[in-house]
């Protein structure tokens, strides 16, 4: 009787701890991490089954609290103060769990595909411009790099694999390259912690990124049924990414979004500036804080016949980058670094990661923390006027007028007659305009600048920003050419 009452009270004790819970955070609440400052901050996780939630922060005496549902699950807002720390978290539903070396700062989230993963150490074969040095010099408690795990799935997960690090050479060499360099301008230049989300995956659809209602309006998007699908693309399935990468995040207080992709649409150009859009506003309905910063690369010039296979159509990526072009004047508090001049002819992941960085770093600066004196915005194309057989072409944006890298001659310049044959142009600056003509074209009708594949840009505003590649035609896509 003694033994079975022992084995009793010994089941009864296991049975109590077992429906004892303890408090667990997602992966990004965690030692080391960067809250958004100045702000109503969240934090959520699972705890006790409907016991009560409190939340601490050595920067302030004031308690937050929340009940716990059925489950577990619970979240509560607190205030954040201005940008300072180490601080400590504490979240306890009678039992404490302390996060440590905790920063009030600037948030970001740096997503897209490859060109935003590419890490500083580079790809193999493919190493990133300065990236050695510049990971041996980075050491600085102020930057905090968090990378996600790649994950894709056919419903939503809850939290990400992943973890916070202070920047130093062995974290940064880990790192998102363009996002790094993006970070380390912010910080020097605001003097406050900046932390860094990179939630991004090589070769992805910018349709892996949206949810189902985001595409509702593109029905030429399949979307999955089962993880089978999802396991066959992967990075390339239509909301896959979204739900195993991205979803975790939504809720958490952050700045921004920078954004670097475009490669893996470019065969399908003609609906990316409605997608890219789509997306940009459905990111910001989830988050639900308005319509926060987004800041994003044009992608660089590169020859696609390299990747085009034997029999494949090959498309012009410049209908892609026109498409990119057009998407910062149809949403809001967005921008774009244009990279014309940064590209490789047989590189699809540029060494210099450094330029795209700090061009974004403009933007933000700019328009998200208002420094006067900075000038983002390149220069953009505003229309021809046809003289006889010369083109002047006219653009916005460029109170200093524009420059040429060779001088006053650019070597990126077509024209064409009423046939809408191209053939390379004569292009010099006059003042705030470029005059264009070609002894083969008597009667031009259209000017087109860059529009290729590959082409190293030449045409700058006065500031140093490069001028995206443009058409002044609205000539329908020629079908694709087939490789032979």
């Amino acid at each position: 009787m003694k033994l079975q009452r022992f084995l009793l009270l010994t089941v009864a004790a296991m049975m109590a701890l077992t429906a004892r819970a303890e408090v667990k955070l997602p992966a990004f609440f965690m030692d080391n991490m960067v809250l958004q400052q100045q702000t109503t901050a969240r934090l959520w996780g699972t705890a006790t089954p409907k016991k009560e939630v409190t939340l601490t922060a050595s920067w302030s005496d004031a308690k937050y609290t929340a009940k716990a549902d059925k489950e577990g699950k619970f979240m509560i807002e607190f205030p954040t103060i201005e940008a300072g720390g180490p601080y400590e978290v504490t979240v306890s539903d009678g039992e404490p769990l302390t996060l440590k070396n905790v920063m009030l700062g600037e948030v970001w989230i740096c997503s897209g595909q490859s060109n935003m993963e590419m890490p500083m150490k580079g790809f193999k074969n493919q190493p990133v411009e300065n990236g050695n040095i510049d990971a041996a010099k980075g050491t600085n408690p102020n930057i905090r790099l968090f990378t996600v795990k790649r994950n894709a799935k056919i419903s939503e997960v809850e939290d990400v694999v992943g973890k916070w690090e202070e920047a130093k050479p062995l974290s940064i060499r880990d790192f998102s390259a363009t996002a790094y360099y993006f970070g380390r301008m912010l910080e020097e230049e605001l003097q406050v912690p900046v932390g860094l989300i990179c939630v991004a995956w090589g070769g992805s659809a910018c349709e892996a990124w949206m949810t189902p209602e985001m595409l509702e309006n593109f029905p030429q998007v399949k979307l999955p049924k089962t993880q089978q699908e999802v396991d066959k693309t992967q990075q390339r399935c239509p909301t896959a990414l979204w739900n195993g990468m991205l979803r975790p995040l939504v809720g958490m207080a952050m700045r921004g979004v920078i954004w670097y992709q475009g490669c893996d649409n470019w065969n399908r150009a003609y609906y990316y500036a409605d997608l890219h859009a789509t997306m940009i506003r459905g990111w910001r309905e989830q988050w639900g804080i308005g319509d926060f910063p987004f800041y994003y690369c044009q992608i660089a010039p590169f020859d696609y016949d390299i990747i085009t296979a034997v029999g494949q159509p090959r498309y012009n990526s410049a209908y892609l980058r026109e498409q990119q072009a057009k998407v910062e004047h149809m949403v809001p508090n967005s921008g774009m670094a244009v990279l014309l001049d940064v590209g490789m002819e047989r590189g699809i992941h540029p060494y210099d990661k450094q330029t795209p960085g700090e061009r974004l770093a403009l933007h933000a600066l700019n328009k998200t923390y208002g420094w006067e004196g900075i000038y983002c915005d390149a220069p953009i194309y505003k229309g021809i006027e046809i003289k006889g057989n010369v083109v002047e072409v006219s653009f916005d944006r460029s109170p200093m007028w524009i420059s040429c890298k060779h001088g006053f001659e650019s070597k990126c310049f077509e024209v064409a007659g009423e046939d809408r044959v191209f053939y390379p142009a004569k292009a010099e600056v006059k003042q705030k305009k470029m005059i264009v003509s070609s002894e083969q074209v008597p009667n031009p009708v259209a000017v087109r600048y860059g529009f290729k594949d590959w082409c190293v840009g030449d045409l700058y505003g006065s500031d140093g920003l490069p001028i995206s590649s443009f058409r002044s035609d609205d000539w329908a896509d020629p079908a694709p050419i087939k490789q032979e």
